[in-house]
């Protein structure tokens, strides 16, 4: 079993930037795909950031946000800069097992879940 937990968020002015952090505990995720995804009030939860030997986005914030990881340290980054009012969300960390180039997108491929960490960006 995973647990994931993640942290960092909280209230910023448009234009700032924040790094969330998510802590993986009970087994080494240097082997999985780790996911960031938002969801923003009365919306679904979409994807935004993944990393597997390479990192992927979403257009809404490719250019602005950078995922990594360190591995020994067991924890997933999401630095997020040029931030907007409309990245406003609840932001949760996900991970499943091995690398996957075609699956991180998709919410139901994901079997761990942190419990999320509120980012509101008031303009």
């Amino acid at each position: 079993q995973v647990q994931l937990v993640e942290s960092g968020g909280g209230l910023v002015q448009a234009g700032d930037s924040l790094t969330l952090s998510c802590a993986a505990s009970g087994r080494s995720v240097s082997s999985y795909t780790m996911g960031w995804f938002r969801q923003g009030p009365g919306k679904e939860r979409n994807f935004v950031a993944a990393i597997t030997w390479r990192t992927y986005y979403a257009d809404s914030v490719k250019g602005r946000f950078t995922i990594s990881r360190d591995n020994a340290k067991n924890t997933v980054y999401l630095q997020m800069n040029s931030l907007k009012a409309e990245d406003t969300a609840v932001y949760y960390c996900a991970a499943f097992k091995n690398y996957d180039s075609t699956s991180y997108y998709y919410t139901d491929k994901y079997d761990y879940w942190g419990q999320g960490t509120q980012v509101t960006v008031s303009s």
